[in-house]
């Protein structure tokens, strides 16, 4: 049936207006953040659910995405089936985005939901508290601070304040034009969730400062991060840096209970986690990323001494 209804048109906007909004309200925003509470790192399940907690508890949180788009693996799920798992009681987290899910007759305490309706609703939750979002930009080092208190924990002084950060595109330019320096923005805590990469843990790790037990093992066994060339088949980054064998239910457990402040000023999320205490993989099931999320929100929480509601690992049950 036609759609008789009249159409006229557009407001009117010139070109240069629109760059003007897009620069402008761009611009603001940076600045706004160029100094935070919570800089997160990694923009997948982990990282997204622990910047919301954050923002919704009055948190300033800048959170740093290397890819054009926000949820990582969580889109997905496994093997190209866009089906996601959750264990309970992570099965409460969906409720409380509105996401549907529904129990499978596999396992009890089993769900299963929809990876891009998971992923959006999530995503959405974190622009809704005020998250500051930063896609295609690039964690490339740490800000570093002398610190009275890292002193006393005998780590002379050391301090994570900030990162240093690069648009993406950059680290793709050609060597010989690549002379675009990146620039740093403080925060009183990093949060990395950056998955198996584990990037700002790495940092500490190859200076000597700590001592993350995934990427030594790596080491001694020479592998690590997968590094097919560019240009040849396989897809890169699929390996994961001296993780143990996959083990669901041993992995989600340990990574959810050994999420927290790993040196001063920094805190590890998500398979970050994994990455720094050599932890089992755990494969393409996501309670533990978002649980993990939460606990690190309140490790951030506690870190920086914020009085604010506490962020529960096992929220209640949605209201009917």
């Amino acid at each position: 049936m036609q759609n008789t209804e009249q159409f006229d048109g557009f407001s009117d906007a010139s070109e240069a207006q629109v760059t003007r909004a897009i620069a402008g309200e761009w611009h603001e925003e940076f600045m706004e953040f160029t100094e935070s509470d919570v800089i997160v790192v990694g923009g997948g399940p982990s990282g997204l659910m622990a910047a919301k907690e954050l923002a919704e508890r009055g948190v300033d949180v800048m959170l740093l995405e290397k890819n054009n788009y926000l949820g990582g693996g969580f889109w997905l799920g496994g093997f190209l089936m866009n089906k996601v798992t959750v264990r309970e009681p992570a099965d409460r987290v969906l409720d409380s985005l509105d996401v549907d899910h529904s129990p499978t007759d596999e396992a009890e305490g089993l769900h299963v939901a929809s990876g891009p309706e998971a992923c959006s609703g999530l995503i959405k939750a974190a622009c809704d508290a005020g998250v500051n979002v930063q896609n295609m930009t690039e964690f490339t080092d740490l800000v570093v601070r002398d610190d009275d208190t890292a002193a006393a924990d005998g780590r002379e002084g050391h301090r994570v304040g900030g990162v240093v950060m690069n648009w993406t595109p950059v680290h793709a330019l050609p060597r010989e034009i690549t002379c675009v320096d990146p620039v740093a923005v403080e925060s009183d805590l990093v949060i990395d969730a950056t998955g198996h990469e584990a990037v700002a843990l790495s940092k500490l790790h190859e200076r000597g400062v700590l001592d993350v037990a995934g990427i030594a093992e790596a080491e001694e066994r020479a592998t690590g991060m997968d590094n097919t060339d560019a240009e040849s088949y396989g897809a890169p980054g699929h390996d994961s840096p001296g993780h143990d064998s996959m083990h669901v239910a041993e992995s989600e457990d340990a990574v959810v209970e050994h999420t927290g402040v790993v040196h001063p000023g920094l805190v590890a999320s998500g398979m970050a986690v994994a990455t720094a205490h050599g932890l089992p993989r755990m494969g393409p099931t996501f309670g533990a990323m978002l649980l993990s999320g939460k606990r690190a929100a309140q490790a951030a929480l506690d870190e920086l001494g914020v009085d604010a509601p506490d962020v529960s690992t096992a929220p209640a049950p949605a209201d009917d």
